[in-house]
């Protein structure tokens, strides 16, 4: 294995983001639409490096940052702002330490260019597709999720344990379909959009504490974020379903009334 890419994983782990895997640039860029291509973020780039969480190591890690940090909850993204604090203080400079060159990316990037993080992750072996809109790892099940790529001059082609995992067509339980109350996911079209954001705004209280289906999934149920997380995650996903269920799906009143 690389010795950057130990590095990275070093400086990474402790603040819960053990998730790490690297695919070459060319290989990435091949497979997306070119406003994803990491190319167009950093032309000298050749591979990326994938910085992902599983499981609640990393809630937690930023529970104690913020114990230690007055105010850090009031800010408008906690566990952003935690995310690229990590990586800007400790895992970018741990890449650079060996004389690589490091251009961090965020999924959560307003303004500018970022990754397809969903392509990413499969092509890096990090996660495989699910019928939840999730993606979802061989052993933390759906309880992961993407933080940060880090863009290096150095060519790293070390792939994850998820490479080419992809479950659900063999799962035979399928406990994560009958757990959704909307009605929004089915083996045959997945998860349904539409029908998920309505009930959502619609009916509050059915998944203000978690996403059922997520929940009922047979992989990893046991590294399951924590229910304060789970919290965070749906409040946070509602405040951004609202205005496209105001503007797309809302019913809208007969005017000439």
């Amino acid at each position: 294995m690389s010795s950057t890419l130990e590095r990275i994983r070093a400086a990474a782990a402790p603040h819960g983001l053990g998730l790490l895997a690297s695919t070459p640039v060319a290989r990435y860029d091949a497979a997306v639409a070119e406003i994803s291509r990491a190319s167009a973020i950093d032309s000298l780039a050749k591979s990326i490096v994938v910085v992902a969480n599983g499981g609640g190591a990393l809630w937690h890690a930023l529970k104690d940052h913020a114990a230690h940090n007055p105010g850090w909850w009031k800010r408008d993204n906690p566990l952003d702002d935690f995310t690229r604090e990590v990586v800007e203080r400790d895992v970018a400079p741990a890449a650079r330490a060996g004389g690589a060159r490091c251009t961090p990316v965020y999924p959560f990037m307003q303004g500018a260019r970022t990754l397809n993080f969903i392509e990413l992750g499969k092509i890096a072996g990090v996660a495989g597709p699910s019928i939840l809109g999730v993606t979802v790892h061989p052993v933390y099940g759906p309880w992961i999720a993407f933080r940060a790529a880090l863009l290096l001059d150095e060519v790293i082609d070390s792939p994850g344990d998820a490479l080419g995992f992809d479950p659900c067509p063999a799962c035979t339980a399928r406990t994560c379909i009958p757990a959704c109350p909307a009605a929004a996911v089915s083996i045959a079209s997945g998860w349904d959009i539409p029908i998920c954001l309505t009930h959502r705004v619609e009916v509050e209280q059915d998944c203000a504490p978690r996403c059922h289906a997520r929940a009922g999934c047979v992989l990893g149920p046991e590294h399951r974020y924590p229910d304060d997380e789970l919290e965070y995650h749906q409040m946070r996903s509602l405040r951004a379903m609202r205005p496209y269920y105001d503007a797309n799906l809302k019913p809208k009143r007969n005017q000439n009334r």
